[in-house]
């Protein structure tokens, strides 16, 4: 996987943008989340760097992990690089040491629950939803960053039935700080980027690390956790057929 997928600018106020172009719903292979932490990683590592804006091209945000790239694969290689990459990535932005803001538009589900739920600040365009649907995916995981955007029964409620949640919705519950129009989404997401950006970077950087310090839990270690059960399921068999299985008129369905 190259770095066409993942492009990064920084501008003259140390402002950088890692956009993400993956047609045709910007899901993932491992390669790609890996390279997608590596970015994010380089750039809080760079003292010009003072905030990161991460957002997408195409139709929307995220739509997870690629489900071709695990149904090619007769073993298990795949689901533990995704796996590992997944993890990498939502660490990465976890862990840069410059605030991170996601503008969303469109779809952000499984994957980008866990890009946007480790996000520092969210913004989301009006036609922006948010969901896990791993239940339909033969998979498990990112419940502890929708815990981060929803509240915990809403979160549930969600992973179980994969359902989503609008923009709307999380503006009210305070995860989202600005709903705008589509076309008003990169220059408000760089609006507040300016911001932060105007602030002394040393005092910035402490901010951070001090609120990553402060956490009720460990965001990594919980996540890792929720991963286990991605693997059972994986080697039970069953989220094979589940993937299988996805996409496929149900019985009565033409």
């Amino acid at each position: 996987m190259g770095t066409e997928i993942i492009r990064t600018s920084v501008d003259e106020h140390g402002i950088a943008e890692v956009v993400v172009d993956c047609p045709p719903v910007n899901a993932l292979p491992a390669a790609g989340w890996f390279r997608l932490a590596e970015t994010v990683g380089e750039l809080g590592r760079d003292p010009a760097v003072r905030v990161v804006v991460l957002r997408a091209l195409g139709r929307g945000f995220n739509a997870g992990v690629d489900i071709k790239e695990l149904q090619a694969d007769s073993g298990h290689s795949a689901i533990i690089n995704v796996n590992r990459g997944c993890f990498a990535a939502f660490a990465a932005i976890y862990d840069c040491a410059v605030p991170v803001i996601s503008a969303v538009h469109g779809f952000c589900l499984g994957g980008g629950i866990g890009l946007v739920g480790n996000s520092d600040i969210v913004i989301a365009a009006e036609d922006a939803y948010f969901g896990l649907p791993e239940v339909d995916r033969g998979a498990l995981g990112a419940a502890t960053h929708l815990s981060r955007l929803v509240p915990q029964h809403k979160a549930r409620a969600m992973m179980y039935t994969c359902a989503t949640a609008s923009a709307a919705e999380l503006h009210a519950f305070g995860s989202v700080l600005d709903v705008v129009p589509g076309d008003r989404l990169r220059e408000r997401a760089l609006e507040v980027a300016g911001e932060i950006a105007g602030k002394n970077t040393a005092v910035i950087r402490a901010a951070k690390e001090a609120f990553n310090g402060i956490d009720l839990w460990d965001v990594k270690r919980s996540y890792r956790y929720e991963q286990g059960f991605t693997f059972e399921v994986n080697l039970s068999g069953v989220a094979h057929e589940v993937r299988d299985a996805f996409g496929q008129p149900a019985d009565g369905e033409g």
